[in-house]
Parts: C-alpha cells; structure tokens; sequence
C-alpha cells in the first residue's frame, strides 16, 4: 500500500511540511538545511497563543566552553520539577530555542524546563552533542535552587535526535554514578544507527524523515565510528550492551516512523531489564506529525501522552 494511503487521514495534508529538498539538504548542505529548517520551525512558534512562560537565553559552564541554554520558566511556585529538554533535528539541523516543545511543557506540568544548544554534525561529532548534554543536565542540577526547581524531581526528555541524545545521557549518567532522575522520555527517539529493521527499511518517502537522510546523518554525527562495531552507546543508545539500572522511561512513536522497530524493540529491553517503562505506539503517524499537523486528533494524543508522561514524574 503506498505511504500516503496509511497516514491517518487528518495528518495527510501536512506531509510536505518539511519540504523533500529539506530532507535531501540535511544529508548533503547541513548548512543550507538550517537556512531552510530554521524558518519552519519558527513559524510554528508564531502561531502559537500567548503565554505567561517567562524565556530566558543565557549559558551553562561546559568543558569545551559555555553551552548555550534557554530557560522556559512558568509561574508555578518553587519549587518545580525541572526539565533538561534536547531538541531533535537528526543531529544536523535545529536550537535550543524550540519554544514550541519548552512552553509547552513548562504550560502543562508547571516545570522548569532547559533546553540545551548542543554541538551539531558534521562540525562536531557525538562526543561533543553529549558532553553538552551532560554539561547542561550538571548545570540544571547544580543549580537547582536558583532555578527553582526540586533536586529530586528532574527529568530528561527530548524528540527525535533529542530522544536519542536523552537515552544517551541516561546511559552515561548510570555509568558515572550521575544524578538521580525521575523520567527518561523517548519521543521517537534515533537509538540505532544500523536501521536494520522492517520499518527502517520500509519509510523511504522523500517528504518525512527516511531511510536515506537517516544514514547519511549518522555517518556525520558517528565520524569515524560509521560503519563499524566501535559505535558507542552514548550515540546509539540501542548498542548498549545492558540497559539495567536506567532510570523510568515514557516511550512513544508512530506506527509509520522509521524508528518504529528500534524504539519498540528499546522499550522491551527496558522493561526486561526491569525498569518502569510504558510504550505508546500511534497508527497512522509518522516521524514529528504531532507538531506539523498539530491540531489531528492522533497529534492531541501523542502530545499530551508524553507530556502528561513528564507530569506524572516531577508535576
């Protein structure tokens, strides 16, 4: 059956959202991919409601530097959980400033939420998007009280590359004896740079996130570790050898994404492995339809099950 046929028929209008010369430029002109990223996702923050978030651009000590931040602070009284957010992009495109997911977590469960603006491929590999991640989630914590956010009740969450730089941070901070955090959130989260599944194989189509895109950005966020056993676990989070030990996590992905088969098979390591985990799986949605067609029914759902997921955490 073609793609088009399968998309729910309330998201179907906004499968050229992201235009195919878009997909094409993220895999071969990174720097012309966030020229016409940019101004897409931005449009989506204009036509977005006033709010009474309060947003603040500002920077967190790093060790290569200061990591740039956005802080997205809701009228709630302290003190609130606190949300490291990693925006998603396929490690090429996207900012820190990705106010329609930090308003609209900061809105509905009353956090804080930071946002971090790691290092992109190809200009700088995986090492260095997790380390800033790292950098960011230390900052969060190390200052939790100027923030106004409670210790205890500190999530880390992202979409896409972002759910697979939050897995990777789940990872290492188990593995550093890190912070005590309260939800790993998985939004379609890119965990395997292999795509050797039914779905990695099958979502070709030119206007969503594919096959094709898909690969050429791992070999750019990866660097010399494309292609062999040597890849990290820290960059794909589904080379991880044990996933023991891992803080609770919310899984969600739709039934026509590329990462369908990965983030599914990721979910049941983790509830093996004995850590609290709950999976949502939408038919008829594919990669980041929630947020292009954001008034479907099937969109309503998937957003407000991860962001209820975060309020059920540290709200």
């Amino acid at each position: 059956m073609p793609f088009r046929d399968q998309v729910d028929p309330e998201i179907v209008h906004a499968l050229d959202f992201f235009p195919a010369e878009l997909m094409t430029a993220i895999g071969d002109d990174p720097p012309l991919a966030r020229k016409m990223f940019q101004p897409i996702w931005d449009a989506l923050a204009d036509d977005a409601p006033p709010t009474d978030v309060a947003i603040e651009e500002t920077s967190a000590p790093g060790p290569d530097g200061d990591i740039p931040v956005v802080i997205y602070q809701p009228p709630t009284p302290a003190p609130r959980g606190g949300l490291l957010w990693i925006h998603g992009g396929g490690y090429i495109v996207g900012s820190g400033r990705n106010d329609p997911h930090g308003i609209g977590f900061a809105e509905h469960v009353g956090c804080t939420v930071v946002s971090v603006d790691y290092r992109l491929a190809p200009e700088s590999t995986y090492k260095e998007s997790v380390a800033d991640c790292v950098g960011a989630l230390n900052w969060l914590v190390d200052n939790a009280a100027e923030l106004g956010v409670d210790p205890k009740r500190i999530a880390v969450g992202g979409a896409s590359a972002g759910g697979g730089l939050t897995a990777g941070v789940a990872l290492h901070n188990r593995d550093h004896a890190g912070h005590d955090l309260a939800l790993q959130l998985l939004i379609y989260p890119m965990i395997d740079d292999r795509h050797d599944t039914p779905s990695g194989h099958e979502i070709t189509h030119p206007t969503v996130w594919n096959r094709a895109v898909s690969l050429k950005a791992w070999r750019m966020y990866l660097g010399d570790e494309y292609g062999t056993d040597a890849v990290s676990p820290y960059a794909a989070a589904a080379r991880a050898k044990s996933v023991s030990g891992l803080p609770p996590a919310f899984v969600t992905v739709g039934a026509l994404d590329l990462f369908r088969d990965e983030d599914i098979a990721y979910a049941q390591r983790l509830m093996a492995a004995g850590v609290p985990t709950e999976l949502q799986v939408y038919p008829g949605m594919y990669h980041g339809a929630e947020m292009s067609a954001p008034d479907a029914d099937v969109s309503t759902r998937m957003r407000l099950g991860y962001r209820d997921a975060v309020k059920r955490a540290i709200g």
